[in-house]
């Protein structure tokens, strides 16, 4: 393999590094073998850099490459990548959406990987009622906190590993749809900006501001990254919600907004 005239190949791992770093921002998805012919350096270097840089916060690692960290979210990412983005925020917000749940409480999630953080943190809760349309939640929960969970029907989207459709069950096959409703809605958002909620597709928006309908009370959650931001598709308005929990608090405007809405913020 040739290195490049201009260089790169020669410079100081610091140095290397940082333009690994530039470059991934600038592209928001490379493999590990664009990299190494790019850079004029081995697979094994460039591997060993991206870990390095995951642990550093420059960019998210995945399998064989790796995607921006600072990406602004305007296209969806696959599950395997967003379980590795903004961890310790997610649980931190997971904490406290569990303590908001009763023993015995019925509640629904929907899809994302903060939602996959409070099927986690129920692990000491019991008797619980859970409707999900998040496929992956099965699979996290602590069997022990649960007496029913319920998976919604529909079209399953891959790279949310979740179904897409109306929050509806029927007694049996082509008979009526029941009705149900539920003390909590736990909803994961895409972006919330000062006119509402929003996510990047219109079937999960659909299905979300189905789940605040049927909800006695409703907490959004997001972490700060998704603050003063707008998506594809609306959710619900700012007051459809009762509880906003995210990591830190939002910029003055938002956070005005969420007071007039009469959204009550929980943040660490």
């Amino acid at each position: 393999m040739s290195i490049p005239q201009s260089g790169r190949g020669k410079r100081l791992p610091a140095g290397r590094k940082a333009d690994l770093a530039a470059y991934v921002a600038g592209n928001g998805q490379v493999t590990v073998t664009d990299l190494a012919e790019h850079f004029g350096v081995s697979i094994d270097t460039v591997r060993r850099d991206l870990d390095q840089l995951h642990r550093e916060g420059a960019l998210i690692r995945t399998h064989g490459g790796a995607v921006s960290a600072t990406d602004g979210g305007l296209r969806d990412r696959g599950l395997d990548v967003r379980l590795r983005m903004q961890v310790e925020e997610k649980e931190s917000i997971a904490r406290i959406a569990a303590e908001m749940v009763n023993d015995g409480a019925v509640i629904m999630l929907n899809a994302g990987t903060t939602t996959l953080s409070v099927a986690r943190a129920l692990r000491n809760h019991h008797d619980l009622t859970i409707a999900t349309n998040n496929l992956r939640i099965p699979a996290e929960i602590a069997p022990s906190a649960f007496r029913d969970l319920y998976v919604f029907g529909g079209a399953v989207r891959a790279i949310t590993q979740a179904t897409t459709g109306p929050v509806v069950f029927t007694m049996a096959a082509g008979g009526p749809e029941v009705d149900i409703r539920c003390d909590l809605a736990l909803v994961a958002v895409g972006a919330i900006d000062e006119s509402g909620f929003s996510t990047s597709n219109l079937g999960d928006a659909a299905m979300m501001a189905e789940m605040i309908e049927r909800a006695e009370k409703t907490a959004i959650l997001a972490d700060s990254t998704k603050l003063g931001r707008r998506l594809f598709a609306k959710v619900a308005p700012l007051e459809r919600a009762d509880y906003l929990i995210t990591d830190a608090a939002p910029e003055s405007g938002l956070l005005d907004a969420l007071a007039e809405a009469d959204v009550a913020l929980h943040t660490p």
